[in-house]
C-alpha cells in the first residue's frame, strides 16, 4: 500500500536547518526536565513494599487511596488491576527508613556456609507491613482482603538502575558497530545521534507526565531503541541504493529521494506499530500503561526523526557517492593490500 505516489518530490532537506536547530532544542529542553524534575522510580527501582488486595463487592480507587493516605502511608501508589476489586498497593520506603531497609536486607543474607533461612528479615518486614495496610483499609471497608505482599529491597532497586542504564548505552554502542560494519562512519554517527535525539525526547515527555518509571518503562525504552534504528536502516539502505545506482546527482537531492521513496513505508510501519501498542495502553491494564505510553512516544518521535533528523545529519557530516562504492580490484586502498 502506497500513501504517496512514486514520484513524489517534498523537499525535505530545505528544513534541514530548521528542523536540526528544533531538534537541539527540544534535546536541551528533554535533557533539563529529566535531570531538573527527575524520573519517578517505581518500586522496581526504588526498593519498597507492593500489597496487593482483593475485595469482595466492587470499590472506588479514590476510596482505597483515600483510606490509606489517612492512616499514614502517604504518597502510596494505588492502582487497579484490571477491575475495581483488585488493586495494588505501592509504598515506597521513607528516606530515613532506606538504611533500616538495607541493613533489614543484609541481616537477611546468609553468611557463607550457612543455609537461606525460609522466612528472612524481609518477607516478615512485607508482612508486617501488609498487615498495617489491611487494618488501615478495614477501617473503611470490611470485605477486604491481603492477595499477596512482596518486599524489594533499596540495593536491589540501584543495582536494576545501573543494569538499565548499562543496558541502553550498551544497545547504542552496538548500534554504532553494527551501521560502522555495514554502511560506513558517518551513518554509524548519524544514527548514534538519532538515537539520543529519540531517547532523549521520549524519556523527557514521559518524565514531564510525572508518571512513575518501572521495569516495563525501561523495557519500552529499549523497544524504542531498536524500533527507531530498525527505521533507519530503511531510509539508509535505500540512500546506498540510489547512490550506487545514480550516475549523477548530489547528496542533497539524493537524501531527498530517499526520503520520499521510504516515507510510505515509515508512516504505515509507524501507524500499524501505534494500533499494537496502543491496545496495550487502553486496554492491556495498568502493569502495562507504562509500556504503552513510552512505546507510543517513541514511535512518533522516531518516525519524526527518521524524515527530520537522521539525513539531515547525514548531509552534515559530508556523506557522498565515492563513500558507497563498492571497493573493486581498481581500488588503491585494495592494491596496496598484500
Amino acid at each position: 500500500m502506497e500513501l504517496f505516489k512514486s514520484d513524489t518530490n517534498f523537499d525535505f532537506m530545505a528544513l534541514r536547518k530548521v528542523s536540526l536547530t528544533l531538534s537541539a532544542i527540544l534535546c536541551v529542553i528533554a535533557a533539563a526536565i529529566i535531570f531538573v524534575r527527575g524520573l519517578d522510580y517505581g518500586l522496581d527501582f526504588t526498593g519498597g513494599t507492593l500489597v496487593q488486595v482483593t475485595y469482595e463487592k466492587d470499590a472506588d480507587i479514590a476510596e482505597v487511596r483515600k483510606a490509606v493516605e489517612d492512616h499514614g502511608f502517604a504518597g502510596a501508589v494505588v492502582q487497579s488491576l484490571g477491575n475495581t476489586k483488585e488493586y495494588a498497593i505501592r509504598i515506597k520506603p521513607h528516606e530515613g527508613d532506606a538504611d533500616a531497609a538495607k541493613a533489614t536486607t543484609d541481616a537477611a543474607k546468609p553468611a557463607e556456609g550457612e543455609a537461606a533461612k525460609p522466612a528472612d528479615a524481609a518477607s516478615k518486614e512485607a508482612d508486617k507491613l501488609a498487615g498495617e495496610v489491611l487494618k488501615a483499609l478495614k477501617t473503611a471497608r470490611q470485605d477486604v482482603t491481603i492477595h499477596s505482599s512482596s518486599f524489594v529491597g533499596p540495593q536491589v532497586g540501584e543495582e536494576l538502575r545501573s543494569d538499565g542504564l548499562v543496558a541502553v548505552l550498551f544497545v547504542i554502542l552496538g548500534i554504532m558497530a553494527y551501521l560502522w560494519f555495514r554502511f560506513e562512519l558517518r551513518f554509524a554517527i548519524a544514527a548514534v545521534a538519532s538515537e539520543i535525539h529519540d531517547t532523549l525526547l521520549t524519556v523527557g515527555i514521559f518524565a514531564l507526565t510525572g508518571r512513575e518509571f518501572d521495569l516495563p518503562a525501561l523495557a519500552a525504552v529499549l523497544s524504542v531503541v531498536g524500533y527507531s534504528i530498525n527505521d533507519k536502516v530503511v531510509v539508509f539502505d535505500r540512500v546506498r541504493e540510489i547512490f550506487r545506482s545514480s550516475r549523477k546527482g548530489e547528496p542533497y537531492e539524493i537524501l531527498n529521494r530517499s526520503i520520499n521513496s521510504t516515507m510510505s513505508r515509515t508512516i504505515m510501519t509507524g501507524l500499524t506499530t501505534s494500533l499494537a501498542v496502543g491496545t496495550l495502553y487502553f486496554v492491556g491494564g495498568p502493569a502495562l500503561q507504562n509500556f504503552g505510553l513510552i512505546m507510543l512516544i517513541g514511535i512518533f518521535v522516531g518516525t519524526l526523526s527518521s524524515i527530520f533528523f537522521a539525513n539531515p545529519v547525514l548531509l552534515w557530516l559530508g556523506v557522498s557517492k565515492q563513500d558507497l562504492m563498492p571497493v573493486t580490484r581498481e581500488d588503491p586502498e585494495l592494491a596496496r593490500r598484500p
